[in-house]
C-alpha cells in the first residue's frame, strides 16, 4: 500500500514512477520509511526484557553519544545526533546495552527531539526507579538544513533531567561535565 502511495507521489510530482531510475523507488521507500518507523512495535519491557538486576551500586552510570536517527513529524525528514543517558541507580541496575536501544526504540517513530528526550528519561524512570535520570540530546535536522532557513551549523540540544538530576545542581554539572570529557576515546 505505501508503495503504491509513493508511486502516485512520484506521479504529482511530475515524475515517471516507472523509468529505469525510480522503477524499484516506490518498494525502497517503503522498506525505509518501515524501518525508520519500526519502534512503533516495540514496548519499554520487551527492550529491556529481563535486564534489569538488583546492585548495591548508587553511583551515575552514563552511556554517551549514543547515534540515533529519527524522522520529524512535521517534514518526515531525517535528525541525526548523539544521545547521553544517565541515571543513580537505587537498587535496580540495566544492562548498558539496553540503554541504546531504548533510545532506538523510541528515535524509530515519527517525532520531535523534545518529547524524543522525555519518552527516553521517563521510561528509564519509570522501570528502574533510580534516584536520578538524565538525558541530553543534540541533532542536526535536516529539514533546517534543506528547506526553510537553511542553516548549515544549526544544532538542537534538549535535556531532561529527572529526580537528583533536577535537584541538585552539582549533580546535573557533574553529568553535563563528564557527556563533554572524553571525546573521541580510542580503545
Amino acid at each position: 500500500m505505501i508503495a503504491k502511495l509513493v508511486a502516485q507521489l512520484l506521479k504529482e510530482l511530475g515524475e515517471d514512477a516507472q523509468r529505469e531510475g525510480l522503477a524499484k523507488t516506490p518498494e525502497r521507500v517503503e522498506a525505509a520509511l518501515k524501518f525508520l518507523t519500526s519502534g512503533y512495535d516495540k514496548k519499554v519491557e520487551d527492550v529491556l526484557n529481563d535486564a534489569l538486576f538488583v546492585e548495591n551500586y548508587d553511583e551515575m552510570v552514563i552511556v554517551k553519544d549514543i547515534d540515533f536517527a529519527s524522522l520529524c513529524e512535521h517534514h518526515l525528514l531525517l535528525f541525526i545526533g548523539k544521545c547521553h543517558v544517565a541515571y543513580m541507580p537505587r537498587k535496580k541496575i540495566v544492562g548498558l546495552s539496553k540503554i541504546p536501544r531504548l533510545v532506538d526504540m523510541f528515535a524509530k517513530r515519527l517525532q520531535v527531539q523534545e518529547r524524543l528526550t522525555t519518552q527516553i528519561a521517563n521510561a528509564l524512570n519509570e522501570a528502574l526507579e533510580p534516584r536520578g535520570v538524565a538525558v541530553v540530546m543534540e541533532a542536526i535536522h535536516t529539514c533546517m538544513l534543506v528547506r526553510g532557513v537553511e542553516k548549515q551549523n544549526s544544532k538542537a540540544v534538549t535535556s531532561a533531567m529527572l529526580g537528583a538530576f533536577r535537584d541538585r545542581p552539582e549533580t546535573r554539572a557533574e553529568f553535563m561535565e563528564l557527556i563533554k570529557s572524553g571525546r573521541g576515546l580510542q580503545l
